[in-house]
């Protein structure tokens, strides 16, 4: 009896399975980010096994700014907006340049800045989707990867060293908007926390506490960074802030190298992280995990905790515009069922995830944010033995397009590419640097190269079985 009371319990935290259509929504991937862990088998309270790894990874790749048609609000691609991508030196970054009269209004429908014009495609991708289309002869499978050139995908500072290309990418999306005339939002991801991705392997960053990493943080990454973003004050940024590090210290603790020390250091790196990118043309969206991850009641209960919590250290920002989930996984956006033991995660995909948090949020009195879902990985089901498992899963495909207001959902903005599908998750070959267990799992493509690398393989793989199709 007491089970059957807990099960319904579980069921109303998350709904009835969410309203999306199973055949063409799906999870996603990362990139350096380890934000692809899954949950592992629930205690009896509904916590996650320590013994899962928690970690997606795949240290992004940096790239320069070269401009792409990026996606309209609606998804769809507008093929008269593409651009030598090459950057003006004579354009004001601050004031949005440009010959437009009147001037770009890149004010943010509702607040969404993902609404209401186009989404900019990050040309250092490009480039590597280039390196594939030489690879292959046939035209159809050449003709869906120039498709995918026209996709938005987020620009990773996952080291110090990336910071030095933001600022070209940023004038390439600037270049962009001048042409349009029209707004256009750049995506990026703030990810390179001491001691980040305490619970994984692949994706441990370049600081470490015990060697100055809170000092080198803050004045070697976020202070360069803000006066970048401060300077670009002419355009939508939106950023995704550290994939993992908030999940990690709610379902992990005590587990590899989360102590409590990285945990506190978390806790107040992002809080000052959140304080110092608090600009009125910079949209943050927190990393929350997934669906696989804080699904449980008792998990979804100590997340929003955690994230009342740092928001308020940081001064409760009012450009925290929300949450981004699935980053750098593969969980679809909804389904009846998995290859997987549900685990009795009352969760069926990201849709019920985001409807759950948005509840489990607003019980701790942040009921006004917003969601976006990564989905440029979870095109397909049925992929893998548990959901935990977030490796280079073999057979996965492109999920739905990047979009603003795509619905399904509770206040989710939009759905959007946060993980280029390409860079893979983390090295395959076991003795390996960084190499991690679940990287050589059963539903693991072992042949992948170091995180973030380019995986041609797993890019073709990804391509052909696109859902919606490309």
């Amino acid at each position: 009896m007491a089970t059957s009371v807990a099960v319904i319990l579980a069921l109303a935290a998350c709904g009835d399975g969410g309203g999306g259509d199973n055949t063409t929504a799906g999870g996603t991937g990362g990139n350096t980010s380890g934000s692809g862990v899954g949950a592992g088998n629930p205690t009896s309270s509904g916590n996650v096994d320590p013994t899962t790894s928690s970690g997606n990874v795949d240290p992004t790749t940096t790239s320069t700014g070269n401009v792409d048609p990026t996606t309209t609000s609606t998804g769809t691609v507008d093929p008269t907006t593409t651009s030598t991508g090459t950057v003006d030196p004579t354009t004001s970054a601050a004031s949005g340049g440009g010959n437009c009269s009147p001037a770009v209004d890149i004010a943010a429908p509702s607040g969404n800045p993902f609404a209401g014009g186009h989404l900019f495609v990050d040309p250092g991708y490009v480039k590597k989707v280039d390196s594939s289309i030489a690879q292959v002869t046939d035209t159809a499978l050449k003709a869906k990867m120039e498709k995918v050139k026209q996709i938005q995908t987020a620009f990773w500072l996952d080291r110090i060293e990336a910071i030095k290309e933001l600022p070209a990418y940023l004038d390439a999306a600037l270049k962009l908007q001048n042409e349009l005339c029209e707004p256009v939002t750049a995506l990026i991801v703030i990810y390179d926390l001491p001691n980040r991705d305490c619970f994984a392997e692949a994706s441990n960053g370049e600081l470490h506490l015990d060697q100055n990493g809170t000092q080198r943080y803050r004045e070697e990454y976020i202070a360069p960074i803000k006066q970048i973003l401060a300077a670009h004050s002419g355009q939508r940024i939106a950023a995704v802030i550290e994939p993992d590090s908030l999940p990690n210290i709610a379902t992990n603790l005590g587990g590899k190298r989360c102590d409590e020390t990285t945990a506190q250091s978390y806790r107040d790196n992002v809080a000052h992280t959140l304080k110092e990118l608090n600009m009125p043309h910079v949209y943050q969206y927190i990393d929350a995990a997934h669906s696989g991850w804080l699904g449980w009641p008792d998990n979804q209960k100590k997340g929003a905790q955690i994230f009342a919590e740092v928001i308020k250290a940081a001064g409760s920002p009012a450009n925290v515009r929300g949450f981004a989930t699935n980053v750098a996984n593969y969980t679809q956006l909804s389904y009846s069922s998995e290859s997987y033991d549900q685990q009795d995660n009352p969760c069926f995909g990201e849709f019920d995830y985001v409807d759950a948090m948005a509840s489990a949020l607003a019980a701790e009195g942040l009921g006004d944010k917003h969601f976006i879902i990564d989905t440029s990985r979870n095109g397909v089901g049925n992929i893998r033995e548990d959901w935990g498992y977030w490796c280079n899963n073999i057979g996965a495909g492109m999920g739905e397009r990047p979009r603003a207001n795509p619905g399904g959902a509770t206040n989710l903005d939009a759905f959007v590419w946060v993980k280029p599908p390409g860079d893979s998750d983390g090295v395959g070959q076991e003795g390996q640097p960084r190499y991690d267990l679940f990287c050589g799992k059963e539903n693991a493509d072992t042949r992948a190269p170091q995180a973030g690398q380019w995986f041609h393989d797993y890019f073709v793989e990804c391509v052909k079985n696109a859902k919606p199709a490309l």
